[in-house]
């Protein structure tokens, strides 16, 4: 499990690394595709499931935000799990 983090964490640093000399319309762009492919997820999964690394993975990314911008997001999982 520890490992799988750590690969976890190395592809997340490059992949923000990736995104640095991008554009904010690119961005803009890139995130509605993603949101767009999450709506196509929800619509085929029932109920995915997530691993701990998951978990802690999003819940290391999202506990900054507040509730009510929790609740705006488009997750494959509801606000109050993360808050959990």
């Amino acid at each position: 499990m520890l490992l799988r983090l750590a690969y976890l964490a190395a592809t997340n640093a490059f992949a923000l690394l990736r995104l640095l000399p991008m554009s904010d319309r690119d961005k803009g762009i890139k995130i509605l595709a993603l949101r767009h492919q999450l709506l196509v997820l929800q619509h085929q999964v029932s109920k995915p499931s997530f691993t701990d690394t998951d978990r802690v993975i999003l819940v290391g990314l999202l506990h900054h935000l507040p509730i009510d911008k929790l609740r705006h997001l488009l997750l494959l999982v509801g606000p109050d799990t993360i808050l959990r």
